[in-house]
């Protein structure tokens, strides 16, 4: 064998060594790119779902916080019917105790029932007002709550997005990976 030959035979094995350190690094660095896609990926999945869970609890609580409305807007208005039965009751035990001038016992009964009656009324009054504030408080909270669930809604639409990207990223790079493997076979 000449000394040609050998030269030649050499620079031959130095090639094919170079490349196939060159796709053994390729190999080594896409993945290297999938594992870490992959991990992106989970971590995306993992706050998608944390996501979804905080919009049930809010969807939940807002619910809850609506029945709540409910229920108060119920009482406030036997509250205020009770009211208006009570001052039409001081009204016509008004209008006895005028009619009643003449006669002092009756008359006595009937400012007690009177006062009594006044106080009923100060007392749903003061119901009244507190079951109001509890209103306005509750539909405040209300608002409050719905604008939470709107912004983690958003927010959970932008997760969505981001792994619906990652998964087309995660099968782009998983498809070069296969073609690769098989012009590598085909060699």
């Amino acid at each position: 064998m000449s000394s040609l030959d050998g030269i030649k035979q050499t620079r031959a094995t130095t090639f094919f060594m170079d490349e196939q350190t060159l796709l053994s690094n390729l190999m080594t660095s896409l993945f290297q790119k999938m594992t870490s896609l992959r991990l992106e990926q989970e971590e995306t999945q993992a706050k998608y779902e944390e996501l979804q869970a905080k919009v049930k609890v809010l969807e939940q609580e807002n619910l809850a916080k609506e029945q709540e409305i409910t229920s108060l807007s119920h009482k406030n208005q036997l509250l205020e019917t009770a009211v208006e039965n009570l001052e039409v009751g001081i009204r016509e035990a008004k209008a006895k105790a005028e009619e009643g001038s003449n006669h002092g016992t009756q008359n006595e009964s009937l400012q007690r029932k009177l006062q009594l009656m006044e106080e009923e009324a100060e007392e749903s009054d003061k119901q009244m007002r507190e079951t109001n504030e509890k209103l306005r408080q509750t539909d405040v909270k209300a608002g409050h709550y719905e604008r939470k669930v709107q912004a983690l809604e958003a927010s959970r639409d932008q997760w969505e997005v981001k792994y619906e990207e990652m998964a087309k990223k995660y099968t782009g790079v998983k498809k070069e990976l296969e073609d690769f493997q098989e012009e590598i076979g085909n060699m």
